[in-house]
C-alpha cells in the first residue's frame, strides 16, 4: 500500500478582507531568483515552452475568467488518490502576491476578484507524511544541477513501497476518511501562477560575505546569467509589507465567500500535544546513533548512554546525506545547535568530572579529539583507533585496560569518557597559559609565549580621601608598571563589576537607589560551585556620568574611598588593592557604599554620559587582577559626552524599505570593534541593562555584549513602580545563573564533513576557534556543517564539541559533548529525521546575520525560496505520485511554514516605520544566542485558555492555536513567548471570574494600567498565579505581565503575537502563506 501519511483536500477558502498579506507583493525580488544554501554551480530549471504560459490578463485588460471550484472537507488516508491528475502544463505567469510583469493592476483586489483565490485554495490538497521513494536507488552520478524537476510521475519501476512510517515526533493526527470531492487542478490558475519559473540554486546574497558569514551564501561568478530562467519582475517577499490587501470594497464582490477552516492545515499545538502524549514522561536513552529526540516542548528525562543529551545538542536532521550533491539537491541546512552549559534537571545525573592527572586528558595524536565512546580499542587494549580521523594511537601505560570477548574494555562503565556522551576533564597547567599560548595548545600546536611591552600608566595614590557624603579632595598622580599575565599560572576566580550610570535620568527615575538596595541582598547569591559554602567570585563598584568614580571597599577600611578618573581618553584603574574584594569579607564597607551612592549624586544635573571608557575601565581592572569576569552596566542614554565611543543619532525612518535599511542595524566600527576584541582576550563579558527614553543606537551599544557572551536587557521609559520588579527579576536571574568564563570552543567532526559557520554571542579570530568571554546556561551556538568528502552509511557522522573554560571557583576545565548521526543515500531518511524547531533556529540566525549585508526584501525572498526548494525536493523524490494540486509536506516538517511565516513577521525582518529601530535591533541581537526552545517559543507563542481551567488539577491547560479565531468574548487567555506575557480578557468575561482574579465586580471596573495580579485567597486566583509563576521560572528572562482588555488600545501589542493571523505591521496570515509556498513549490517543480 502506498504510504502518503495524511492527505487532505482542505476546504481552503479565499483570503478574507483584512486577513491578506504582503500587498503588491512582498517587494521586488532579486534580478535572479536565488535558492540555495550550498554554494557551487546553480541548478537550472528549464523554462516551460512559451506556448504553455498562461496570459496575465485577457486582451481586453479584464481579469482572467474564473474557474469553478468545489469545496469539501475531503480527507483521504494513506495515500489513496482517486484523482491522479497528469502534471499541469506549466506554472502560470501572474505573480501570486507580487506584481505581474506588466502593471495591469497594482493590487490584487480590484481586478482579481477574491473568488479566484477561493478557487485556487479550494482546489489545493494537503498531505504530509513520509511516502515511498520513487527512485530508491543510489543518487544519480550526474550532479543535481543537471536534474530538472519534473511534475510528471516518474516510472514506477523499482519503486519501493514503505509501510507505515515509524512513530516520529511529528506524527499527523489521522482523520476519518470521507468521500473525496476533488477540486480542479491549481496548475494554470492565473491568480497563483507567478513569475517565470524559479531558477538558480546558486548562493544567494551577492556581494562580499560578512566575516564568518553563514546560512545564506553568495553566488559564484557567472551565476547571474544562467540560461533557462528569465529575469524576474518585481516580485514576492520584500519591500513594503504593511497593511492588508488594498482595494477596499472590491473584496466583497463576487459570489458568497466560504469560511476558512484553519483546522484543515497543520497545527503546531497539535504536533506538540501528540509528541507529549507519545513521548512525555518517558526516559530517553541516548544509546542509538541518529535517533530523533522528543520535541523541546515535551517533558522527558534523559539517560546518557553514549551520546550527548538533546538539552546540550540538537540537529536540523539526524540523518546526514552521504554526498554533497544530495545535500545541494535537498537544500536542508545541516546544522547543530549546541548549548554547552544547558541546565540539567534535578532528576538527571550531573556531568562527571574526570581527572587524568598531570598528563591531562587523552587525545588523538593527529586530530586532537578527546577520548570518547567513539574510540575503538585494538591490539588487546594497547592501542586505539580514533573514530574521527581513523589514526591509530598508543594507549598510555597508566590508561591500559584489557578487552572483553566483545572487544570492549572491561572498565568501560567505570569511565565516563568511554561510556557517556557528555562529561568534563580537569585541565592541567598546559591549558592555563596566557591567551595566545593557550589558544595554540587547544589546537594541539606547540605553545608559544607571547611577550608584551610593559606599559607605564598613571595611577591614583591609594591614600585618596575617605568618602563622607560625596566630599572630594585632591589626589596625587603616580606612575606604576602594569603587570602582565604569567604563563603556566592557574586561573583565578572571576570577578563581577557593577557599573552604575549616575546621570540625571537614572537618579530622577529612582533606578540608582533601586539597584543599590537590591545589591545588598543579591550579592549573597553569587554563583558558587556545587557544595561550596560561599562564592569565590570577587566584586567591584564603579559609578559614572561624564567621568568615572572607582571605589576602594577593602575590608580593613571604616569608610569606602572614592577615586575619580576624569581623563576618559586614556582609561586606567586608579587602585590595585581594594577594588575587587570578597563580598563576605567586605560586606560592611560595601553596604555603607551602597547606602551613600544615591545620596552622593542626588543633586546631579549631569545628563551626558560616556560608554566605551566604562567598558575599557572594566577590562583594565580585570587585567590588573589577572582574572576573567563580567561587567554589569546600568545605562540610560546614548553616549554623547566627548570621549572615545561617542555616538550620534543615526535613526532615519526614511531608510526603511530601501537598500540602505541594513545600515540601521550595522554597528559603528572602530572603538567598539576593538573593545570587543579586548574584552574577549581578557575573558571580560558585558551584560548591558538599558533604560532608554529615546533612541540610543542599540545596534552599536549592543555590539560588545553580543560578541562577549553577554546579554542585553532593555526597559523603555523605565518607571520604578511599573517596571522595577521586572528589572530586578532579570538582574537576579542574570547574577545567579550557572556560567563559565574565558571560554574557547572547538567542534571536531569525523572525516567527510566539517563545521564551516558559527552563529551566537561569540567572537572568532580564525575559522575554527569559537571564543566566548563567558558562556552561561542560556547561550547556544548554532553550527553549520558542509561536506568535504563522501560520508559512509556504515560509520555515520560523528561530532565532538570541546569547551575549555574557567569555573566560578577558578578551575580550568574541559567540557566535552559527543553526538553520532546516521548517514543515508536516501533523501527520505533525511526528511524523516528532520527537526523543525532546530531548522527554524538555524534559519532565524542565518537571516538575522544576512540582514546586515542584504536588503530585507532579498533576505525574505531567499527564506521563501529555500523553503520552497526543500519541500519541492521532498515532493519530487520522496512522496508517492499525486495530483499537482496537492500540497505534500514531510511529516517532520509539516509545521515549518507557520514558523517561517512567523519569522518573516518578526520586528527585524518586517519593514515598518511603526516599530522602533532600537527594538528591532534588540530582538535581532538577543536571538543570535538563543537555543532551540527559545526560538521555538518566540516564533510560536503559547496561548493558554484560562476561563475553563480545572482549579483542582496541577496541569496547565493545553494551549490553543495562536490566532484571533481562538479567542472568545467570554474568555480569559494567557499568551507568552519567553519575552512577553499577556493576560487577555474578553468583554463578556464572567463577572464572578473577574471578581475572583482581580477583586473587582466586572470587566468594566478593571483599571486601565493594571500590571499585576492581587494575591487573593480563592482557587482561581491561586491557580492562575501558580501557572504564571511556573512559566516565569522556566524562562531564561523575566517577563512583565501586561493585562489587556478586549478592544483596548494595548490590544495591538498583544495581537502582533497571534502569529497565524495577518501581521499588524505587515505579513501574510498562515493560511495565505501556505498557499503562497505551495505556488512556489510548483514553480520549482515546473
Amino acid at each position: 500500500m502506498s504510504q502518503q501519511g495524511y492527505v487532505a483536500t482542505p476546504p481552503y477558502s479565499q483570503a478574507q478582507p483584512g486577513m491578506g498579506g504582503y500587498p503588491a507583493g512582498f517587494g521586488s525580488s532579486p534580478a535572479q531568483p536565488l535558492y540555495g544554501h550550498y554554494g557551487g554551480q546553480p541548478q537550472s530549471f528549464p523554462a516551460p515552452p512559451t506556448g504553455l504560459m498562461k496570459p496575465v490578463s485577457s486582451p481586453s485588460g479584464m481579469p482572467p475568467s474564473e474557474v469553478s471550484s468545489q469545496y469539501g472537507s475531503n480527507i483521504q488516508q494513506n495515500g489513496a488518490h482517486p484523482q491522479r491528475y497528469p502534471a499541469p502544463p506549466a506554472a502560470a505567469a501572474a505573480s501570486p502576491y507580487g506584481q505581474p510583469p506588466n502593471s495591469t493592476y497594482h493590487t490584487m483586489a480590484p481586478q482579481a476578484p477574491a473568488q479566484q483565490l477561493t478557487n485556487q485554495m479550494g482546489s489545493m490538497n494537503l498531505g504530509y507524511g513520509p511516502g515511498p521513494m520513487q527512485n530508491p536507488q543510489a543518487p544519480p552520478t550526474s550532479p543535481p544541477a543537471q536534474q530538472p524537476f519534473q511534475t510528471a510521475p516518474p516510472p514506477t519501476m523499482g519503486q519501493s513501497t514503505l509501510g507505515p512510517p515509524p512513530a516520529g515526533p511529528h506524527s499527523p493526527q489521522m482523520a476519518p476518511p470521507q468521500s473525496p470531492l476533488a477540486g480542479p487542478s491549481m496548475g494554470g490558475h492565473p491568480s497563483m501562477g507567478g513569475h517565470p519559473p524559479m531558477g538558480g540554486m546558486g548562493r544567494p546574497f551577492p556581494g562580499p560575505p560578512p566575516p564568518g558569514s553563514g546560512g545564506f551564501q553568495q553566488p559564484g561568478p557567472g551565476a547571474a546569467g544562467q540560461p533557462g530562467y528569465p529575469q524576474q519582475p518585481q516580485g514576492q517577499f520584500g519591500g513594503q509589507m504593511a497593511g492588508p490587501f488594498q482595494g477596499g470594497a472590491a473584496h466583497m464582490s463576487g459570489p458568497p465567500q466560504k469560511k476558512l477552516d484553519p483546522d484543515s492545515i497543520p497545527s503546531t499545538t497539535q504536533v506538540t500535544e501528540d509528541d507529549q502524549a507519545k513521548r512525555g514522561g518517558q526516559v530517553y536513552t541516548t544509546n542509538l546513533r541518529g535517533q530523533v529526540p522528543p520535541l523541546v516542548t515535551t517533558d522527558f528525562t534523559v539517560q546518557d548512554q553514549g551520546n550527548a543529551s538533546p538539552r546540550f545538542m540538537r540537529c536540523t536532521t539526524y540523518s546526514f546525506p552521504c554526498t554533497a550533491d544530495l545535500a545541494k539537491q535537498c537544500q536542508v541546512p545541516l546544522g547543530a545547535i549546541i548549548k554547552p552549559f544547558a541546565t540539567v534537571p534535578k532528576n538527571e545525573t550531573p556531568l562527571y568530572v574526570v581527572n587524568h592527572g598531570e598528563t591531562g586528558p587523552i587525545r588523538c595524536n593527529r586530530c586532537k579529539a578527546y577520548m570518547c565512546p567513539y574510540m575503538q580499542f585494538i591490539d588487546g587494549g594497547r592501542r586505539y583507533q580514533c573514530g574521527f580521523c581513523n589514526c591509530v594511537n598508543e594507549v598510555p601505560t597508566f590508561y591500559f585496560q584489557h578487552l572483553d570477548h566483545m572487544g570492549r574494555r572491561v572498565d568501560l562503565y567505570e569511565r565516563p569518557e568511554l561510556s557517556l556522551g557528555s562529561y568534563e576533564f580537569e585541565a592541567t597547567l598546559d591549558y592555563c597559559k596566557s591567551r595566545p599560548a593557550f589558544s595554540a595548545s587547544i589546537r594541539g600546536e606547540p605553545s608559544q609565549t607571547v611577550t608584551a611591552e610593559t606599559k607605564q600608566r598613571p595611577v591614583l595614590c591609594p591614600s585618596s580621601t575617605f568618602l563622607t557624603n560625596g566630599g572630594q579632595s585632591d589626589v596625587t598622580v603616580l606612575t606604576a608598571p602594569r603587570s602582565k599575565q604569567a604563563n603556566n599560572k592557574p586561573a583565578s576566580p572571576p570577578a563581577y563589576i557593577f557599573m552604575i550610570d549616575v546621570s540625571y535620568a537614572n537618579i530622577k527615575s529612582g533606578l540608582v537607589r533601586l539597584v543599590c538596595e537590591e545589591l545588598k541582598t543579591l550579592l549573597d547569591n553569587l554563583p558558587r560551585e556545587d557544595g561550596a559554602e560561599s562564592s569565590t567570585v570577587k566584586v567591584g563598584f564603579v559609578t559614572y556620568n561624564k567621568i568615572l568614580h572607582f571605589y576602594n571597599v577593602k575590608s580593613a577600611l571604616a569608610q569606602p574611598q572614592m577615586m575619580v578618573v576624569s581623563d576618559t581618553a586614556e582609561m586606567f584603574v586608579p587602585l590595585l588593592d581594594g577594588f575587587l574584594v570578597n563580598f563576605q569579607e567586605s560586606r560592611a564597607v560595601i553596604n555603607n557604599l551602597l547606602d551613600q551612592i544615591p545620596d552622593m549624586f542626588a543633586d546631579t544635573n549631569e545628563s551626558e554620559t560616556v560608554f566605551a571608557p566604562v567598558i575599557q575601565a572594566g577590562v583594565e581592572a580585570l587585567k590588573t587582577a589577572e582574572c576573567s569576569g563580567k561587567l554589569f552596566i546600568f545605562h540610560s542614554s546614548i553616549p554623547t559626552a566627548e570621549a572615545p565611543g561617542k555616538l550620534k543619532n543615526r535613526d532615519d525612518k526614511k531608510l526603511i524599505n530601501t537598500e540602505k535599511e541594513k545600515t540601521l542595524f550595522q554597528p559603528q566600527k572602530g572603538v567598539y570593534e576593538q573593545l570587543s576584541k579586548d574584552c574577549v582576550s581578557q575573558g571580560c563579558s558585558v551584560d548591558l541593562f538599558l533604560f532608554p527614553s529615546q533612541y540610543v543606537d542599540l545596534a552599536t551599544m549592543g555590539d560588545v555584549p553580543t560578541h562577549t557572551g553577554g546579554s542585553i536587557f532593555k526597559y523603555s521609559n523605565f518607571q520604578v513602580e511599573m517596571d522595577g520588579e521586572h528589572f530586578l527579576s532579570d538582574l537576579r536571574k542574570d547574577v545567579e545563573k550557572a556560567i563559565g568564563f574565558d571560554a574557547i570552543m572547538r567542534v571536531r567532526t569525523s572525516t567527510g564533513f566539517r563545521a564551516t559557520n558559527f552563529f551566537g554571542a561569540i567572537h572568532m579570530n580564525n575559522t575554527t576557534d569559537v571564543e566566548m568571554a563567558a558562556v552561561d546556561c542560556d547561550k547556544a551556538v548554532t553550527v553549520e556543517f558542509k561536506h568535504d568528502d563522501k560520508l559512509s552509511e556504515e560509520t555515520g557522522a560523528l561530532m565532538q564539541c570541546a569547551l575549555l573554560y574557567t569555573t566560578v571557583s577558578g578551575q580550568r576545565r574541559l567540557r566535552i559533548h559527543n553526538l553520532s548521526l546516521n548517514c543515508s543515500a536516501q533523501l527520505s531518511e533525511l526528511y524523516k529525521s528532520c527537526e523543525t524547531d532546530a531548522l527554524i533556529n538555524f534559519f532565524a540566525k542565518s537571516a538575522y546575520r544576512a540582514m546586515l549585508n542584504q536588503p530585507l526584501k532579498t533576505v525574505r525572498e531567499i527564506l521563501v525560496n529555500q523553503t520552497a526548494h526543500m519541500l519541492a525536493c521532498y515532493r519530487k523524490n520522496c512522496s508517492s505520485p499525486s495530483a499537482a494540486s496537492q500540497l505534500i509536506l514531510p511529516d517532520a516538517m509539516k509545521v515549518f511554514p507557520v514558523y517561517l511565516n512567523s519569522l518573516m513577521k518578526t520586528g527585524p525582518l518586517v519593514g515598518s516605520a511603526e516599530l522602533s529601530t532600537d527594538d528591532r535591533a534588540h530582538q535581532r541581537l538577543i536571538a543570535t544566542a538563543m537555543g532551540v526552545e527559545d526560538t521555538q517559543l518566540l516564533l510560536y507563542p503559547r496561548l493558554i485558555p484560562l476561563h475553563n481551567m480545572d482549579v483542582a488539577s496541577d496541569v496547565v491547560p493545553a494551549p490553543v492555536r495562536c490566532s484571533e479565531e481562538r479567542l472568545t468574548d467570554a474568555g480569559m487567555f494567557l499568551l507568552e513567548n519567553g519575552r512577553s506575557l499577556f493576560l487577555w480578557l474578553g468583554q463578556a468575561c464572567p463577572p464572578e471570574l473577574v471578581q475572583r482574579v482581580f477583586n473587582v465586580p466586572s470587566f468594566t471596573h478593571l483599571p486601565a494600567d493594571l500590571s499585576s495580579l492581587p494575591v487573593l485567597d480563592n482557587p482561581q486566583s491561586k491557580k492562575l498565579r501558580s501557572i504564571i509563576d511556573s512559566l516565569l521560572d522556566q524562562r531564561p528572562s523575566a517577563m512583565k505581565l501586561l493585562i489587556v482588555k478586549q478592544k483596548d488600545r494595548s490590544e495591538m501589542l498583544f495581537r502582533q503575537h497571534l502569529v497565524e493571523d495577518k501581521g499588524p505591521h505587515g505579513g501574510a496570515s498562515y493560511m495565505d502563506f501556505l498557499c503562497y509556498v505551495h505556488c512556489e513549490i510548483r514553480q520549482v517543480l515546473t
